[in-house]
């Protein structure tokens, strides 16, 4: 009797955890299942001029299959999906998970959380370009004619991906799962029937021939490691996508079907290549049978669009969290679907990536010029990663220093190494990323420091807000001549520092000399948590007759929609009605001054930054219709 009363329950939740399996597979392994398409070939490159060895390619093949091992199963899969701040996970998550733990960090964490979101921003930019023409490319076996539409298609293709991101991908993403499913599927069919062109590839299945090749390729073998780590691109979205998806059905997902479809086709190309070397041109494709060529181009294209939507919508949720954690200006953020937050459109980002994937795809031409200026930004951001693992340890798991060091200091021995090798395509192109993520981390590092140097300056001419309501009150209660009329309605005054008074309330007072009924003291606060409960999200607090403190909390994964949270007051015993409500923004006019607190160029990229930023009536969704903007002028 109680497995019959369990099952209704079981099967729907059943449906749900495969839906999330799906969904995983197409949005969280999408990257990292398009590295077969270009890893191996651009590995075997360096080795291919004096023909190439059993021990090479048996080791080559070992040493990729046991990167995936360690970095994507034992780093990601197995621990950082655990590291994960109230189930959201990602550089910057675990940045704000950190910085609330252990302030005496904070500058370190603050610049390697910088970091790391510089060069995953990079990454979104690389990504894109380099799977979709290796993709394409695969079109030259079918008819070598294709070779001069390579990179009109692909920027075609670019275009179309960019022009629907404004639609929101929640419809298409139905068909993401079931299509990178068959990808994978296709992959492991295509290893599978090659694994038996020479047997000997199995031995790569042993990490000694891993470590072998290391030891024993000389230089040559540093070149090559920067290409072997092409294996794991987009295995930062294994954990920046935690929220979307949940621990189990990523963890899942990569053991039973993932992992194995990518080892599989990886020893089939070792394979391939063991029994006939001129399939070094393009052993993934020459996997397959003349009829499964074009249907597995067409599959692979798909693939790689699949693969690019998944960055471009982790580069939103990774802008959207540095907008709420203050370090970057307010940008529009539209949400596309009425289920699911984690469905954005970001615009000023989109726009960026955009030009910034159009102008790679000219001016490297094809995916082996354009495969050198990859890995540098994905090690990059693995390290930085697991440098704040080891804080995560210790802060969080309450583990020794000393014993974090031990479980970490492996890892981080193999990821720096392949960082090393890595930094040696910086002349071939791998300043690319690097000049990326320096442009990215100089604006998100001069808006925290131009935004915290604008409060100081501020601050300093502060009215304390008990002191000022005391006196106004006073002074509306003796009616004396200086006091203001007091009108009917609410007026909401937005501010940063509750405890003071906003200067805009000044300013109405003294140009207008009314007060309303209802004046409402509004501070916004951005929670180190991804969301916030909607019975947390309110705090009242009433100061005088005619005064009140709203404090509203978000988490930095929330909407900030102010309208819809203002209407959890009423619950609290606040009656206010929306179309009697007036809120009053400061509109500031930034100055630059010479031989003030920043120096002058970054004066300027503030004032820059500030001017792109949409205006907090907007970010903050208020009803355009009651909004009162009152501006002043500040040197800085």
């Amino acid at each position: 009797m109680t497995a019959s009363h369990d099952a209704p329950a079981a099967v729907p939740d059943t449906r749900k955890f495969l839906a999330l399996l799906i969904g995983s597979v197409g949005v969280v392994y999408g990257d990292i299942g398009t590295s077969p398409l270009y890893a191996f070939r651009e590995a075997l490159r360096p080795f291919s001029a004096d023909g190439v060895h059993q021990q090479e390619v048996v080791g080559l093949i070992s040493l990729m299959i046991w990167t995936l091992t360690i970095i994507v199963t034992f780093k990601y899969v197995l621990f950082l999906l655990r590291a994960d701040n109230d189930g959201e996970g990602g550089t910057l998550s675990l940045l704000a998970l950190l910085m609330k733990k252990t302030g005496s960090y904070m500058p370190v964490l603050f610049f390697a959380g910088l970091i790391g979101a510089a060069l995953f921003i990079g990454d979104a930019m690389i990504t894109p370009a380099l799977s979709v023409m290796s993709a394409l490319e695969g079109m030259k076996l079918v008819t070598p004619a294709f070779s001069g539409y390579v990179l009109p298609l692909s920027a075609a293709i670019m275009v179309g991906l960019f022009a629907v991101q404004s639609k929101g991908t929640e419809a298409v993403a139905k068909f993401f799962g079931p299509i990178t499913v068959v990808w994978f599927l296709a992959m492991a069919w295509g290893g599978l029937i090659h694994i038996g062109d020479d047997w000997a590839i199995l031995e790569a299945l042993n990490p000694i021939n891993a470590f072998w090749f290391i030891t024993h390729a000389g230089f040559a073998g540093l070149i090559v490691l920067g290409a072997v780590f092409l294996t794991v691109t987009g295995a930062e979205a294994l954990y920046a996508d935690l929220g979307h998806f949940g621990r189990k059905p990523i963890s899942v997902a990569w053991f039973i079907l993932v992992f194995p479809a990518l080892a599989l086709n990886y020893l089939g190309q070792g394979a391939l290549v063991l029994s006939d070397p001129s399939a070094i041109e393009n052993p993934f494709y020459l996997l397959y049978p003349e009829w499964a060529l074009l249907p597995m181009v067409i599959l692979a294209t798909m693939a790689t669009i699949i693969a690019s939507q998944a960055v471009i919508t982790g580069a939103f949720s990774l802008a959207r969290q540095a907008v709420h954690l203050g370090f970057l200006p307010r940008l529009m953020i539209k949400f596309t679907s009425e289920t699911n937050t984690g469905q954005i459109y970001v615009p000023a980002v989109n726009m960026i990536l955009f030009i910034g994937v159009i102008v790679l795809i000219f001016a490297f031409g094809d995916s082996e010029s354009l495969a050198t200026a990859y890995g540098i930004s994905v090690t990059g951001a693995m390290v930085v990663t697991t440098l704040m693992a080891f804080q995560f340890l210790r802060a969080v798991w309450g583990y020794s220093a000393i014993t974090a060091a031990l479980l970490l200091a492996p890892l981080f021995v193999i990821e720096s190494i392949f960082l090393a090798a890595n930094m040696l395509k910086v002349h071939d192109g791998g300043w690319v990323p690097l000049a990326l993520a320096g442009v990215i981390i100089l604006v998100m590092w001069t808006w925290t420091k131009g935004s915290k140097y604008l409060r100081e300056k501020i601050a300093k001419n502060d009215i304390p807000l008990e002191t000022f309501i005391k006196s106004l009150e006073g002074s509306v209660e003796r009616e004396s001549n200086s006091a203001p009329v007091v009108v009917p309605g609410t007026a909401v005054f937005l501010t940063s520092v509750p405890d003071k008074t906003p200067g805009v309330l000044l300013h109405n007072l003294k140009h207008n000399h009314v007060l309303h009924e209802q004046n409402v003291i509004l501070t916004i606060w951005t929670q180190d948590k991804p969301y916030v409960p909607a019975d947390d999200r309110v705090t009242m607090t009433k100061l005088s007759k005619h005064f009140v403190r709203l404090d509203i909390n978000f988490g930095f994964m929330d909407e900030p929609n102010v309208t819809k949270a203002l209407t959890l007051c009423k619950k609290k015993g606040f009656k206010f009605e929306i179309m009697q409500t007036s809120f009053y923004l400061g509109r500031r006019n930034l100055i630059a001054t010479p031989n003030t607190g920043l120096p002058r160029w970054q004066e300027n990229l503030y004032i820059a930054l500030a001017d792109f930023g949409i205006d907090p009536s907007a970010y903050f969704k208020l009803p355009p219709n009651r909004v009162v903007e009152l501006g002043e002028q500040v040197a800085i």
